[in-house]
C-alpha cells in the first residue's frame, strides 16, 4: 500500500470579536449557531488530514475510491473554514457606503455603492451557497461571483472581499424564509475598514 504522509498541523477555531454578537439584525442566537457549523468544518478538517495519512494511493478511482472521498470533502471542509472566517472577521461594523480603497474599486467596477449592493443582493438571492465579492488578478477588476456549496465555482486567481453567506442556517432564526431582509442586515453589519485592511495588506492596485 501506497500512502502519503501528511505532515500538517492540526488547527482550532478563531475567536469571533464582541462585536459580531451584537450586530443589528442578525441575532446573538444566530451568530452562536453559525459558529458551531464552523467549529465542525475546523474539526472535519483535522480529521479528514488524518486519515489521509493513512490512505491507500494506489487504489485511487474516479468513480468511488477512500481518497476521492476525503479529497472531495477536504475541499468542503477547507472552504467552510476559509469562507466563514471571512465573513466573521468583516461584520460588526455600521454599513452603509464603502470609504477608501475599497470605495474605489466599487465605483470603478460597479459604478456606484448602490450598484454594487443591488448586483450582490441579486447574486445571493440567486445562489444556494454563497455569493462572494472578489478581486481578478487577470482581468484587473472586482466581481460578485455566486457559490453554490462551500466548495462549488471557485474562480481562480480571484481574491474574495466580502462573503455573504446565504445558506438557511445563516438566517434562518431571524428572518425564516425572508433571504432578501437578511441580506439587508448583513450589508448594514459590514465593517469596511476590514474590507479595506485586506485591499491594502493584498496590494490590490488602485488605478
Amino acid at each position: 500500500m501506497s500512502s502519503t504522509v501528511y505532515d500538517f498541523e492540526e488547527i482550532v477555531p478563531r475567536e469571533l470579536k464582541p462585536a459580531v454578537f451584537e450586530l443589528d439584525g442578525i441575532s446573538r442566537e444566530s451568530i452562536e449557531a453559525h459558529y458551531k457549523l464552523y467549529e465542525g468544518y475546523v474539526s472535519k478538517r483535522n480529521e479528514i488530514l488524518r486519515a489521509l495519512a493513512e490512505v491507500d494511493q494506489g487504489a485511487a478511482n474516479q468513480v468511488y475510491s477512500e481518497i476521492r472521498a476525503l479529497k472531495v470533502e477536504l475541499s468542503f471542509a477547507v472552504g467552510g473554514i476559509k469562507n466563514h472566517e471571512i465573513y466573521f472577521e468583516h461584520l460588526g461594523g455600521d454599513g452603509g457606503d464603502p470609504d477608501g480603497p475599497v470605495a474605489t474599486l466599487i465605483r470603478r467596477d460597479f459604478g456606484s455603492a448602490e450598484g454594487w449592493r443591488a448586483d450582490l443582493k441579486a447574486t445571493g438571492m440567486a445562489g444556494r451557497g454563497w455569493a462572494w465579492t472578489a478581486y481578478d488578478w487577470d482581468e484587473g477588476r472586482l466581481y460578485n461571483y455566486v457559490g453554490d456549496t462551500q466548495n462549488t465555482f471557485p474562480i481562480w486567481n480571484a481574491t474574495p472581499l466580502v462573503a455573504l453567506d446565504v445558506y438557511e442556517h445563516a438566517y434562518f432564526l431571524d428572518y425564516g424564509t425572508d433571504r432578501g431582509s437578511y441580506i439587508d442586515a448583513f450589508l448594514d453589519n459590514l465593517d469596511w475598514n476590514v474590507v479595506n485592511d485586506w485591499v491594502q495588506r493584498y496590494a490590490i492596485p488602485i488605478r
